[in-house]
């Protein structure tokens, strides 16, 4: 399941960890709560996205009852936990680094 994650996604958590705070996506704040890869394969499993919403992998929460997943292209978008399927995911970013240049790194270090 990892493999199918985009090499820009392992090395920002390679170099910084996993980041749990506020992202900003074109006019809205989002809360994001990025996975591990480790947690990134469980989380799959677990939510069955290969079968609800096949074509994405899950790789963060917002804790509110959706998912960022990305497609086989590598974009990035927010699926519903209930009611998942691809005809109502929402495209958020056209790749992880357009999606991490929105983390509000001050609020997630209460700062």
């Amino acid at each position: 399941m990892t493999s199918h994650l985009p090499t820009a996604y392992r090395a920002f958590i390679n170099a910084n960890g996993v980041f749990e705070g506020f992202v900003v996506m074109g006019d809205e704040e989002q809360y994001i709560i990025l996975w591990g890869e480790d947690e990134v394969t469980t989380a799959n499993v677990e939510m069955e996205v290969g079968a609800y919403a096949p074509g994405f992998v899950a790789f963060a929460g917002n804790g509110g009852g959706d998912i960022y997943a990305f497609d086989e292209a590598g974009a990035v978008f927010m699926l519903p936990m209930i009611g998942m399927a691809p005809d109502v995911a929402i495209k958020v970013a056209d790749d992880f680094p357009g999606l991490a240049r929105g983390f509000q790194r001050e609020a997630a270090l209460g700062t």
